[in-house]
C-alpha cells in the first residue's frame, strides 16, 4: 500500500483551496473517506466513477480499497495532485479532464459496470443524481450510487409521501431503486466548513415496473411539482390523459401531488405508457 503524505500537506504544497464558484468543499478526515469508501461494500479491481476529486482525499480512500478509479475533474488546480495519486497507485487511476455533465459516463466507462462514489460538487449534484436515475434502459451499467448531498436534499430523495420535502427527486429515486440514508457528516468535516450539514444517500438499482416509460414517469413528476400547490386536476393538465388516467387508478383529482405514493406515479405512468 502506497505510503501518502497528509491531504493537508498535500494541499498546501499545490497551493489549493476550496472554489467557491465551483462548490467544493474539501474532505481530510481519512478514517470518514475510508468509511464511505466502504458504503458500497467488496470495490476491490471493481471499476469506480468519482465526479469532482479535488485533491483527492476520497480518491485515495477508493484506491486504498483496490478499485480502479475513473475520475473526472474540471478543476486544473488539482490534476498535478491527482497525477501523484496515480503514480502512487500504478494502473488504478484514470484522471478526465472535464465537466461530467457534458460527457458520456458508459461510453467513458468502457460499457463496463461500474459503481459511482463522490462527494458530489453542491452546484452540479443534483442535476447528476436525475441523469444518472432516468433513462428506458434498465438494469443501468452503474451499480450502486454513493453520493453526498447537502442533508435537506439528501432527506428529499428518501422522503415517503405526506410531507413537504416529498417530491420528484424521492419518486425518481425510488420508482425502480432502494435508495437509503446511509450516512450524516457534520458541517465540520470539510475545509472550509459548508453552511449546511451533509449527508451521503446509497442507491441500488431495484426490478423495473412493467410497460412503464421512464420519459412518460419523469414528464408526471415534472409537471405534478412542478405546480406542488395546486391540485392534480390543475398541474397535470399539460400531461396529455394524466388527468383521464386519474380516474382508473383510484386518484381523487382533488389531491396534491405530495399525497400520491411512488406506486400511484408508476400506475398513473403504466396507463399513459400504452
Amino acid at each position: 500500500m502506497a505510503d501518502l503524505p497528509p491531504l493537508r500537506e498535500v494541499i498546501a504544497r499545490h497551493g489549493l483551496s476550496a472554489s467557491k464558484a465551483l462548490g467544493q468543499n474539501f474532505l481530510f478526515d481519512e478514517q470518514l473517506l475510508d468509511r464511505i469508501a466502504a458504503i458500497p461494500g467488496d470495490l476491490s479491481g471493481k471499476q469506480v466513477l468519482e465526479v469532482g476529486p479535488g485533491p483527492g482525499g476520497l480518491t485515495r480512500a477508493l484506491l486504498r480499497s483496490g478499485a480502479r478509479v475513473t475520475a473526472i475533474e474540471m478543476d486544473k488546480r488539482c490534476l498535478p495532485a491527482l497525477a501523484e495519486l496515480g503514480e502512487a497507485f500504478p494502473g488504478q487511476l484514470r484522471v478526465i479532464e472535464g465537466d461530467a455533465l457534458r460527457l458520456d459516463h458508459a461510453e467513458l466507462m468502457g460499457g463496463e459496470p461500474f459503481a459511482v462514489l463522490s462527494n458530489l460538487p453542491y452546484n452540479v449534484g443534483t442535476a447528476l443524481f436525475v441523469r444518472w436515475l432516468g433513462g428506458e434502459r434498465w438494469p443501468p451499467l452503474w451499480t450502486s450510487l454513493t453520493l453526498m448531498f447537502q442533508q435537506e436534499v439528501a432527506q428529499r430523495i428518501v422522503a415517503r409521501p405526506g410531507g413537504s420535502i416529498y417530491g420528484r427527486l424521492a419518486v425518481l429515486a425510488q420508482w425502480r431503486s432502494d435508495a437509503k440514508l446511509a450516512m450524516k457528516v457534520h458541517r465540520s468535516a470539510f475545509t472550509p466548513p459548508p453552511k449546511v450539514m451533509s449527508a451521503i444517500v446509497h442507491v441500488e438499482p431495484g426490478a423495473m415496473p412493467e410497460g412503464v416509460s421512464a420519459r412518460i414517469l419523469e414528464r408526471l413528476t415534472e409537471a405534478a411539482f412542478g405546480q406542488r400547490r395546486k391540485m392534480l386536476r390543475q398541474s397535470l393538465k399539460g400531461v396529455s390523459g394524466a388527468v383521464e388516467a386519474l380516474a382508473k387508478v383510484g386518484i381523487d383529482p382533488q389531491r396534491r401531488a405530495e399525497t400520491v405514493s411512488v406506486t400511484e406515479f408508476v400506475e398513473l405512468a403504466r396507463i399513459l405508457s400504452v
